[in-house]
């Protein structure tokens, strides 16, 4: 591994995806809308799906829908996903300056998100932020999920790194709990499905308006000048 500034005592950062690096929940919400119309179900408004999301497909399909429309409305859903995955992604304001930075100073990166690993990687493909990472993991590549310490610990060997120096960034209660599990250090970003207000409850180490604020706290940047305005 390359030299870590003296800046940054983290020498690992795991990034979720949805709400954190990128705005992908018009192309969920779709999906998901979708679903309910193929099961014969209620639609539900934009506000539940977003706030429903972050442990994986079937889990946020569990607080939507009774038990035994779970396993066909995630057929559905990832029926349409696979036509329309590609379509509004928004990287979200802070994700570039900050990747730029950490890579850098040598910090290993990788997106760890409950969202389908296979589709992660071809979106972070897609977009062009492939080259930052070491590693980008998903939902289906194990048989675990966040927030259980068996994917955290996994993905950390991967990466060979420990919890002691690595941290997790995230925008959800299933963030911070996949960290807390092996006792790493977390922040949290309200760009997503929660509200800074949310955040501050769950035992993070820090909430964040977005990245560049979580940037110039937690990892000592300067943040630019256009940027301020947002903050």
């Amino acid at each position: 591994m390359a030299n870590v500034s003296t800046t940054n005592r983290y020498q690992t950062v795991l990034f979720d995806l949805d709400g954190t690096l990128i705005d992908h929940f018009q192309v969920i919400y779709r999906c998901y809308q979708y679903a309910m119309d193929k099961l014969g179900l209620e639609p539900v408004d934009f506000d539940t799906v977003l706030h429903a999301v972050g442990g994986s497909i079937p889990i946020t399909f569990g607080k939507l829908v009774p038990e035994d429309c779970v396993e066909p409305g995630v057929a559905h859903f990832r029926e349409h996903f696979d036509r329309i995955w590609h379509e509004e992604i928004n990287i979200l304001p802070g994700t570039e300056w900050l990747l730029q930075h950490l890579k850098a100073q040598g910090v290993q990166m990788a997106v760890f998100t409950n969202k389908d690993g296979s589709f992660a990687r071809k979106i972070i493909d897609h977009v062009g932020l492939s080259d930052y990472f070491d590693l980008v993991i998903g939902a289906r590549d194990t048989d675990w999920r966040k927030p259980q310490p068996e994917f955290t610990r996994h993905v950390l060997n991967e990466l060979d790194s420990a919890a002691n120096e690595s941290c997790m960034v995230g925008d959800s209660p299933y963030d911070a709990q996949a960290a807390e599990v092996l006792d790493m250090d977390r922040y949290l970003v309200a760009t997503g499905s929660h509200s800074l207000e949310q955040l501050k409850t769950v035992g993070a180490q820090g909430a964040f308006t977005s990245l560049y604020g979580l940037g110039a706290t937690v990892f000592n940047l300067r943040v630019p000048a256009e940027a301020h305005a947002s903050e």
